[in-house]
């Protein structure tokens, strides 16, 4: 990557959700936090490192959220809705998208763990506010509107054995 230097002040926001059905659905696999996040950071000065969440009431989750916090995430934790019609929803876009911009003001570079083609006119607003993005996904499953949006995108799928355990 280019245009990265020591005294960046970063904030890593990571759509948990999306990497997980992107990573098992491609992979099979889980994805390595503790590697995305030093990926994202690379020695730069890390402002705040968030994961969104949906709790799901799954086996091992809260087990999850904790390894997150242990890694250096504060995690944001969202409970799934489930709809009369038997549906359910949950996602964090609208929160991770107000974070972004609430923290736009204390950082050089965003970076977000993500591939929804939601995020790109997130990126086309912060990059106008002249803060530096960066996007991680896996290229297979990320918008290309969001690639295209972002000042670098990082295939997390190029280097299986870094990011996926």
């Amino acid at each position: 990557m280019t245009d990265i230097h020591a005294d960046q002040r970063v904030a890593v926001l990571a759509d948990a959700q999306n990497l997980y059905h992107s990573a098992h659905s491609r992979y099979s696999r889980n994805v390595d936090y503790a590697s995305l996040l030093s990926e994202a950071v690379q020695n730069r000065r890390l402002t705040r490192a968030i994961a969104y969440v949906i709790r799901a009431d799954s086996p091992n989750e809260e087990s999850f959220f904790e390894a997150l916090v242990d890694i250096g995430f504060e995690t944001k934790i969202k409970d799934i809705k489930t709809f009369g019609d038997g549906s359910k929803k949950a996602d964090w876009d609208v929160g991770m998208s107000l974070d972004a911009v609430t923290l736009a003001d204390h950082v050089d570079t965003v970076v977000l763990c993500t591939g929804d083609g939601d995020f790109s006119r997130l990126c086309s607003h912060l990059r106008h506010e002249g803060v530096r993005i960066e996007v991680m996904g896996f290229a297979s499953s990320t918008a290309d509107e969001l690639k295209e949006s972002a000042d670098t995108f990082v295939d997390l799928g190029d280097r299986e054995d870094t990011f996926l355990l």
